[in-house]
């Protein structure tokens, strides 16, 4: 096991290496001057001058770059031309809120996914199965700024109960975080389920499909028992895949949620820092989605091995 995973972490540094050196390639390639739309339309030459020497513009694109990476190895990322605050510490203090929403997220996608898909492929050709399905359609197709905004006309506008956009810690008054948390949550997770749903039925249709569960139903075993202890455990591998990469999106921010509720997580962190030419923040936010997708990729895999007595590395 602990080979594995030291090798696994020797392909996610090659990776993490590929994906810093295309950023930076892009970065080049993105109209407009950072410094100039950081200083806005009033500066003297000297302080652009300075500014651009601060940030290393002014030296060749290999250097740049061998001073970048250099750097990142570190973890100094760099320091954005907006704000003037490291890079990794404007991430690491917005990670909390995207957290939070992703688990909530998570949480409601599988509330929805499993019991529905469940329902789903044992009731297969039924009334039941053809609900269900068109219940996932309907989540998967409807754009999640527009049911943003029918949740808030709905329960902000109508009813009154929920606040429309902002976020309070969950350590500095919990019942406010529930309160806020709630819309953004449930956009993300009626969608996130939908998707799992399709996932969650298919893998429990193949679960069904194996030998030893005919046999465990061919003895006469109850169908709960049949369901629980060789279906479902077939099944919760495939299972686990989708789920690992829904938690790997929700983790690199929802960037149309996040700014449509003034969520303060990294998606609308990264929507800002390209809407200012930012790109210290732009490559840092980059460089932490695919490493948050690397690590979620491996626990995943190292999860198999427990789900799964087959499976060994």
């Amino acid at each position: 096991m602990a080979r594995y995973v030291l090798r696994r972490a020797g392909q996610a540094a090659v990776v993490l290496l590929g994906v810093s050196l295309i950023v930076f390639a892009l970065m080049q390639l993105v109209p407009g001057d950072p410094v100039r739309v950081a200083l806005g339309t009033r500066f003297d030459q000297e302080t652009y001058d300075a500014l651009r020497a601060r940030a290393g513009l002014d030296q060749p694109l290999p250097v740049q770059y061998a001073q970048y990476l250099g750097n990142a190895l570190t973890g100094d990322l760099g320091v954005s031309f907006r704000s003037g605050q490291p890079v990794t510490a404007s991430l690491l203090e917005r990670l909390p809120a995207t957290l939070s929403l992703a688990g909530v997220a998570l949480l409601i996608a599988l509330l929805i996914a499993v019991p529905l898909g469940l329902i789903s492929a044992t009731r297969s050709g039924k009334v039941s199965d053809y609900v269900a399905t068109v219940f996932s359609q309907i989540g998967v197709s409807i754009p999640d700024f527009w049911m943003a905004i029918l949740l808030i006309v709905l329960f902000t506008s109508t009813l009154g109960w929920l606040p429309p956009s902002g976020y309070v810690p969950f350590t500095e008054d919990p019942v406010d975080w529930l309160a806020h948390i709630v819309l953004p949550a449930v956009t993300v997770g009626v969608v996130s389920g939908s998707i799992l749903t399709r996932f969650v039925r298919s893998a429990v249709l193949e679960s069904m499909g194996q030998e030893h569960v005919r046999t465990a139903t061919a003895k006469g075993l109850p169908g709960s028992l049949v369901l629980r202890r060789h279906v479902l455990r077939g099944a919760l591998v495939p299972i686990l895949t989708v789920t690992g990469v829904q938690l790997a999106t929700l983790l690199g921010g929802v960037v149309v949620v996040e700014v449509i509720f003034a969520w303060p997580g990294l998606g609308r962190l990264t929507y800002d820092a390209v809407a200012a030419r930012d790109y210290p923040l732009m490559q840092g936010a980059v460089l932490m989605f695919a490493a948050v997708f690397l690590l979620v990729n491996l626990l995943v895999d190292l999860l198999y091995a427990a789900l799964d007595p087959r499976i060994r590395y």
